[in-house]
């Protein structure tokens, strides 16, 4: 299928051939009739895009400061190859979505194939989208007039933050698409609605709906306009839905406001306010965010949890009902907001000049013979997978399931150094998939994983998906009779792992399974390795790891598993290398009276066969510009200290001091010899037995702070 999307390295808009999307569970998949181009947020990101690396920069002084903070703990080189693969991730372009339901995911019951209907879907021919995020379409509404239900939608919040009744005078700043839809709802509301816009076209047709026009441009003062109509009162609200950097637009609404009037922004305008304004009139200010209640909530948008009717009245799928009610029965027009209707194949006719006059909206229509994926449920290849580059036949082959961040940053570059063979990368949404794949070279991308699983060519199956996901892939990789190796953590209970455990056992010979445990392949880790030789230990492994936001996803028991057995496994396995032993019990504790099971600052400490003792702190209240790791290790009158993956000193260790090189967390050695093992055989990089212990032991974590106890590891 074609999808649009934003190269942010280049600038360029591009009408790309990507895999079409697999329905997944809790949403509906799409195929796209129309959608609409909103001139405002598109605009901004297309010339967002544009700008070279200085103005970018300047756009986003936040993140100049995280990339100056990076460059001083993890060093130049690795700071820019991080920057670099974040500007080499395209974005897909569009949030206004039209079409009709081609298959319906596990869980999904209002909504059948066959159905018309508006969502926040991409500019894409096909869509996944969760059911939350979609809304039937009335018969009475047309395909062009529903792709204005989201762009409506962020127009209704804002006036339902504002709360007007009838009579009052409210001012809406800036009549592009969505302010001319508020005026229209504010009208409907029997409010008296005064439009400031430079723009004269728009003021006319805003003036036909009985808004009082105020031009700028023309010389009209916008406050003495107010004024005069309201007796010298002020108006009673002011809605902001122009986009500007200047901060002389906050200072008029206020200026325009009555004594506790309301003030809500929609746009993006220049906030440098002045406290006076507030003070003095006691005025309130609001920014709306997006559609509406739910916008950003996981559990709402993507786990399909809707919030009680009697308590949250309007969430972002009854915003989107509500302007389709609004647009059938005549309350909204938007009919006369239409400025061009492009066919998809000409998109360049409204991306190659976003800020022509004249333009108010402009809608992509979609070819009705779409071919590419199949209408009733989705699932044939030939709808998957995408070609992208001619490979040599044989065997030994890599499938990559997984396309996010990690994959394009780390598993790509080092899988090329390796000179590895990829032939597949799969991800769920397609674009992601076909983007990884040029980067690397692979020769197809797809949105269906059995792809990989069913292919003879590919030996080696990479996991990188969320956590929840580890187990039933490794399990069906398993099953199919390939190798695999899936980032940590391997599962998220023990039940998975009694599963993979017997599947591991039934497989193939030379079947094997890693779990991507990389620090114990770095060179500072296996220099320190041979130098503290045999015997007990002590060990103290310091993770700095960084705040996450509990909204995450890797907070999240069912999802991510939390952090403890999402990532403070990698350095259990760390410590079973230098400890050269297995875990037999483990003690956890964290901070906080009450610690919660995804807690992120915990102790944990480790207690081995050969009597080693390791505390591992895992941290996530420290500073970012602190180093994230840190090793120490006691061993016959020695220590070795290993700082942050770029330097490894000696104390009492004969013959040697110092090691220092670039940062190297192992995943160049990691996967050069995980592809040496799929072309030319041999045992598993890491000993099952090894993992399992560790994966028992990151469990046993969990069980000790839950019951405040240390918790033999079986």
């Amino acid at each position: 299928m074609k999808q649009i999307i934003q190269d942010l390295k280049s600038g360029a808009t591009i009408l790309e051939e990507v895999p079409a999307p697999m329905v997944k569970s809790g949403s509906v998949l799409i195929k796209t009739t129309r959608t609409l181009v909103s001139l405002g947020t598109e605009r901004m990101l297309v010339e967002f895009g544009k700008a070279n690396l200085i103005d970018k920069a300047r756009q986003q002084p936040d993140r100049v400061k995280e990339v100056l903070d990076k460059i001083k703990t993890d060093g130049l080189q690795p700071t820019l190859e991080a920057v670099f693969n974040k500007l080499g991730q395209p974005l897909p372009l569009g949030y206004c979505n039209v079409g009709r339901v081609v298959a319906v995911g596990k869980g999904v019951t209002e909504f059948q194939v066959g159905d018309r209907v508006a969502s926040n879907g991409n500019h894409a021919e096909y869509v996944c989208v969760p059911k939350n995020l979609v809304a039937k379409i009335p018969d009475n509404v047309t395909d062009e007039q529903a792709a204005f239900t989201v762009i409506g939608s962020i127009g209704l919040e804002g006036v339902r933050l504002l709360k007007p009744e009838l009579g009052e005078t409210i001012v809406v700043v800036g009549l592009g698409l969505i302010g001319l839809m508020v005026a229209q709802l504010l009208r409907a509301n029997g409010c008296r609605v005064v439009g400031v816009e430079f723009d004269q076209a728009k003021l006319d047709l805003a003036a036909k709906w009985g808004v009082i026009p105020v031009n700028p441009a023309k010389g009209d003062d916008q406050v003495k306009v107010v004024e005069s109509l309201t007796n010298g009162i002020g108006a009673d609200g002011v809605i902001i839905t122009a986009s500007a950097h200047d901060d002389s637009i906050i200072h008029n609404a206020c200026l325009m406001c009555r004594k506790r009037g309301r003030i809500i922004l929609v746009g993006v305008i220049g906030l440098n306010m002045r406290r006076d304004d507030f003070y003095k009139k006691e005025l309130s200010f609001q920014v709306s965010c997006s559609y509406g209640a739910g916008r950003y909530d996981e559990e709402y948008e993507n786990k399909g949890h809707d919030y009680p009717i009697g308590y949250v009245r309007w969430t972002e799928k009854r915003n989107f009902e509500t302007i389709l009610m609004s647009i059938g029965n005549g309350g909204l027009d938007v009919d006369c907001l239409v400025s061009e209707v492009v066919d998809l194949a000409d998109y360049e006719k409204i991306y190659g000049d976003m800020r022509k006059k004249g333009v108010i909206a402009s809608i992509l229509k979609y070819p009705d013979d779409n071919t590419n994926t199949n209408d009733t449920n989705c699932t044939n290849s030939s709808s998957s997978v995408v070609k992208c580059f001619e490979g040599t036949p044989g065997k030994g082959k890599i499938g990559i399931i997984g396309a996010g961040n990690y994959t394009s940053s780390t598993v790509v570059p080092n899988l090329k150094k390796a000179k590895a063979q990829v032939k597949y990368v799969a991800s769920q949404g397609g674009l992601t998939a076909k983007v990884v794949a040029k980067k690397m070279g692979a020769e197809n991308a797809t949105s269906d994983y059995h792809e990989i699983l069913k292919d003879p060519e590919v030996g080696l199956v990479i996991i990188t998906t969320r956590h929840n996901m580890h187990a039933r892939m490794v399990l069906e990789t398993l099953q199919a009779g390939k190798s695999v190796m899936v980032e940590k953590p391997l599962c998220l209970n023990e039940e998975e792992l009694a599963q993979i455990v017997e599947a591991y056992k039934a497989a193939p010979k030379g079947v094997t399974l890693t779990v991507g445990f990389n620090r114990r392949f770095s060179p500072f880790a296996e220099k320190l390795k041979s130098l503290v030789g045999d015997g007990p230990k002590n060990i103290i492994a310091n993770m700095n790891a960084g705040f996450i936001p509990p909204e995450v996803w890797v907070h999240d028991l069912e999802v991510g598993g939390g952090r403890i057995i999402g990532e403070a496994c990698h350095f259990i396995d760390l410590c079973s290398y230098f400890a050269g032993s297995k875990v037999v019990s483990v003690c956890m504790n964290a901070m906080g009276e009450n610690p919660q099971e995804n807690t992120d600052n915990a102790s944990i400490l480790l207690r081995y066969e050969n009597g080693t003792n390791a505390v591992i702190n895992y941290f996530a209240n420290g500073s970012k510009s602190y180093p994230k790791e840190r090793v120490e290790v006691f061993s016959q009158n020695r220590v070795l200290v290993l700082d942050n993956w770029r330097k490894l000193e000696g104390y009492g260790v004969k013959g040697f001091s110092k090691m220092k090189g670039g940062m190297d967390k192992g995943q160049k050695n990691e996967f050069g010899r995980l592809n040496e093992r799929i072309q030319n055989g041999g045992e598993s990089l890491i000993p099952f037995e090894s993992i399992v212990n560790t994966t028992k032991a990151s469990f046993a974590c969990i069980q000790s702070l839950k019951e405040k106890r240390w918790i033999d590891v079986e």
